[in-house]
């Protein structure tokens, strides 16, 4: 877990303190499979503005994420770039002019990268934009191995009814 400390920034209203930091981000498990970050501590830049009513921090990292495609299984490879932004009031009259990843002037970077990115991931992470997937009869995979399979006669306690949809 990364936490940045903003005791130790020292800005006047108006100016601006960056710093490169690294972020670890602990593992995502999605659809129940687990994708990771690599490398595990991902280099960043922090920003902290003071404004004359609070602070602005701002993020900015890429990420690659490791994981299962989503259709064959196979290796899939993701990368995201983020670039984020939170306010902090000095005196907050809402939840809404406050951050959740501040607390006693301690900024949890780790928590506020990993959630960005989980919002940021698309609906499904696919090891290249064709997948074909697996077969849905045999379950090979269809990107190496293309193929059909004849349809099935069907069950035979069935015939009854299949002979009665063929007289209507």
């Amino acid at each position: 877990m990364t936490v940045f400390d903003l005791r130790r920034v020292r800005v006047r209203s108006g100016e601006e303190h960056r710093e490169s930091v690294d972020v670890s981000i602990a593992p995502i498990e999605l659809g129940g499979e687990r994708y990771i970050a690599v490398p595990e501590h991902v280099p960043a830049d922090l920003s902290v503005t003071r404004a004359s009513t609070g602070l602005v921090l701002g993020l900015r990292l890429t990420v690659r994420l490791h994981g299962p495609c989503m259709r064959c299984l196979a290796d899939a490879a993701l990368d995201e770039t983020l670039a984020l932004r939170e306010y902090q009031a000095t005196s907050p009259e809402s939840d809404e002019l406050t951050t959740p990843y501040l607390a006693d002037d301690r900024l949890d970077v780790s928590a506020w990268a990993r959630d960005a990115l989980i919002l940021a991931l698309p609906d499904k992470i696919l090891c290249r934009p064709d997948c074909a997937g697996l077969c849905p009869v045999c379950g090979r995979d269809l990107n190496a191995e293309p193929h059909t399979h004849e349809p099935d006669e069907g069950d035979p306690r069935w015939a009854a009814l299949e002979q009665l949809k063929e007289r209507l």
